[in-house]
């Protein structure tokens, strides 16, 4: 009996940590505070690595709440923003926060700085996968940048001053 006992109670600790799994990687709704944070498997997030405006340049920059250099650069992208959206330059932020920590740590950090530029998340275990499909040499670590236009395209893996960023962008501009 005791041993019934035990396998009954190994079951149901199996069944409460898949049912813990599963909850804690959502597949679609985010929060009603920021209806307007998407989320993308890597097949949408294409469209952002991809010119949608040919007379713009864009600035990818991979990131995540728990990276310490990627928040300690997040303002030199909101003020590279700020200075050149006025000369077509779009920032988009795309976080790889993990999913069970979107509406606990995501949503409320990016209320609390009030970030302009556009976030995404991006929500794809096949990081083997995509993560060459960005660049080929890009090793996964973050932060990582790519700053394209319709004619020119670099990646960096690494993070940035403004000052940096600013130079880094000068090329690019038309």
């Amino acid at each position: 009996m005791n041993h019934m006992l035990i396998i009954l109670t190994v079951l149901f600790s199996l069944i409460g940590i898949t049912e813990t799994a599963e909850e804690d990687y959502p597949t679609t709704t985010i929060s009603q505070n920021m209806d307007d944070l998407k989320v993308f498997d890597f097949e949408g997030l294409q469209n952002y690595l991809s010119a949608k405006d040919k007379n713009k340049t864009y600035v990818i920059n991979f990131w995540a709440t728990w990276c310490a250099p990627c928040v300690k650069e997040l303002p030199y992208f909101e003020e590279l923003n700020a200075n050149f959206n006025s000369k077509n330059v779009e920032v988009i932020l795309v976080s790889l926060d993990f999913p069970n920590k979107i509406e606990s740590k995501l949503i409320p950090f990016l209320e609390k700085r009030n970030l302009k530029s556009e976030v995404v998340v991006l929500d794809d275990v096949k990081s083997n996968e995509w993560i060459p499909k960005v660049n080929e040499n890009w090793t996964g670590a973050i932060p990582a940048t790519v700053i394209y236009n319709e004619g020119l395209t670099k990646f960096y893996e690494r993070s940035f001053t403004y000052k940096e960023l600013e130079t880094e962008l000068k090329p690019f501009l038309k």
